[in-house]
């Protein structure tokens, strides 16, 4: 462990012997999200040289794709005067540097776009200036919650955000639903402690968030639910009825959920690691429930539309065309990349399927009789 780790490792490990148990979303929170200690608050973990590798950074199609998303949705919502483009937790400014590049295309949408950054992370809100100043100057706000956007007409931008938000994991046993629980290995020593998965004592809580189509699943089931996701979705919602606006959420996970599966993974340098271990250094994720997204969103006040899966949305907005174009243009090296990254982002055994996307919209904004491009 490094120092700081140590420090993070302690500081839960303190909480614990106060507190008792902590939830899984609990212990989320704080590796990935501590002031001093959390795993975005200390890092730039993106790309080959960090954990993981989003697609953004696998090619410029991505983010250019995504652009002209939000120039059409834009154009279809009348082109509303001034208007927040946001985006949810935007890694290096990558996309968002990609979208308006594509979105030059309609330099009216560029002209009217006030830039709003959802980002608590000093370190990757330094990355993002470096990134987006060349290409928008002082044109740009950061922000630590959607609820700090001013009100108005949005089109918002949630890519690979919502994985790691927070989650509660709730498991059947003989006896019923408990949540489980993160709490202190009693082997560990208290200058390097250790953390295992423990249930409930009672299991009130935990049977409380079970949907009823799964309360009859086997013993040794686990069932993941996120309140977090759901509250910034509603979020989402609320802000798209009160004003024009549509919102795209890409990432992994299932379409029709809640369903029974122990997602929670953790990741550094491209490779699994133990969920406990290391809290600080490693990232922590759990697969998407967009059916939760969504019924979120409408709950409060929005119409949504899909999921999709993200190799099929790629190819609906064009994206087997771009690859053509630029590997026209480039070096038989180059143009073996740009088939590769296309590959990697829209094949079912690579992020083609296990990628989805959920559009928001205020209600009505799509009377045209068609939705919005690529659902």
């Amino acid at each position: 462990m490094t120092a700081d780790t140590d420090s993070l490792a302690r500081l839960l490990a303190r909480r614990i012997v106060i507190d008792g148990p902590l939830s899984v979303g609990a212990f989320m929170a704080e590796a990935l999200g501590h002031p001093r200690f959390g795993y975005y608050m200390r890092q730039d973990p993106f790309g080959a040289g960090g954990d993981f590798t989003t697609a953004p950074e696998i090619s410029q199609m991505f983010g250019e794709l995504v652009g002209l998303w939000c120039v059409d949705s834009w154009a279809r919502l009348g082109g509303p005067g001034p208007f927040h483009l946001v985006e949810l937790g935007p890694g290096r400014g990558t996309l968002m540097a990609d979208a308006l590049r594509a979105a030059a295309v309609l330099p009216l949408f560029r002209d009217n776009a006030i830039v709003h950054l959802v980002e608590t992370s000093p370190t990757l809100r330094d990355r993002q200036r470096q990134t987006l100043q060349p290409i928008l100057g002082d044109r740009v706000q950061w922000h630590d919650r959607l609820e700090e956007v001013p009100e108005g007409p949005t089109i918002l931008v949630a890519n690979e955000f919502f994985d790691a938000l927070p989650i509660r994991q709730v498991q059947k046993t003989a006896h019923g639903w408990f949540e489980r629980l993160v709490d202190l290995d009693p082997a560990a020593t208290e200058e390097a402690p250790r953390f295992r998965f423990v249930l409930e004592a009672f299991g009130s809580s935990g049977s409380r968030l079970v949907p009823d189509r799964l309360r009859d699943a086997a013993d040794g089931s686990v069932v993941e639910v996120s309140p977090a996701s759901q509250a910034v979705a509603g979020a989402i919602g609320a802000r798209l009825a009160a004003a024009p606006g549509a919102a795209l959420v890409i990432d992994y996970g299932y379409a029709h959920g809640p369903a029974i599966g122990d997602t929670l993974q953790a990741l550094r340098r491209h490779a699994f690691a133990p969920a406990l271990e290391s809290p600080g250094e490693v990232d922590l994720t759990a697969h998407v429930d967009f059916a939760a997204i969504a019924a979120a969103a409408r709950a409060a006040g929005a119409e949504s539309f899909g999921p999709v899966d993200q190799g099929d949305w790629l190819c609906r907005l064009g994206i087997r065309q771009r690859a053509a174009a630029l590997a026209a243009a480039a070096t038989p090296a180059q143009a073996q990349d740009i088939r590769g990254a296309l590959d990697r982002l829209i094949e079912p055994a690579q992020m083609g399927t296990l990628f989805k996307l959920v559009a928001l919209a205020t209600p009505g904004a799509f009377a045209d009789g068609n939705p919005p491009a690529g659902f």
